[in-house]
């Protein structure tokens, strides 16, 4: 498949997500700010930033603020999008099962109680994803498990342009 295709394929899911529910139409990503040193595609996630870049040109990304791993939950790495999925379904992982033993096994895909918002790219290894949130107050702090939030409208945007197979570069 072509990269227009796949970019059409994207923007048409989109598109028809956001005719379902005006309020997780996408908006544009928050700034477009100079950056370096990968390749254009790569998504490239600064912890110590709490900023997601998504490399869309020579010297030049797309800055996004998100929430990331707290102290002792944080990870650094190499990853590949594995999956793209627009409201998942949420099984929470064994270490956050212990912690809150009361949450269900599953939590279905747009429900208020679903952590992962509106949208999920699961990375290879399967323990992580960039997703949505349904607390839009905790983007921008140490919050997560190791999992990258975003604003809904933003990871959204994000999903549109990515595709499965895109490097994700995670710094501290």
């Amino acid at each position: 498949m072509s990269y227009v295709t796949r970019g059409l394929a994207a923007m048409a899911a989109v598109v028809a997500l956001a005719a379902i529910d005006p309020a997780q139409r996408p908006a544009l990503a928050q700034s477009t700010v100079a950056f370096s040193g990968y390749p254009i595609g790569t998504i490239v996630v600064r912890t110590n930033q709490r900023r997601l870049f998504l490399v869309v040109g020579p010297d030049r990304a797309l800055s996004y603020t998100v929430g990331v791993g707290r102290a002792g939950q944080q990870w650094a790495g190499t990853a590949t999008i594995s999956g793209k999925y627009i409201r998942p379904a949420w099984s929470p992982p064994a270490d956050i099962k212990r912690a809150n033993p009361s949450l269900p096994n599953v939590i279905e895909g747009g429900s208020p109680r679903n952590p992962m918002g509106a949208a999920a790219l699961t990375l290879s290894g399967g323990e992580y994803a960039i997703h949505g949130t349904n607390q839009p107050g905790s983007i921008g702090g140490f919050v997560s498990y190791g999992c990258i939030r975003m604003h809904n409208r933003d990871v959204l945007d994000l999903y549109a342009r990515v595709s499965v197979g895109t490097q994700v570069v995670v710094t501290r």
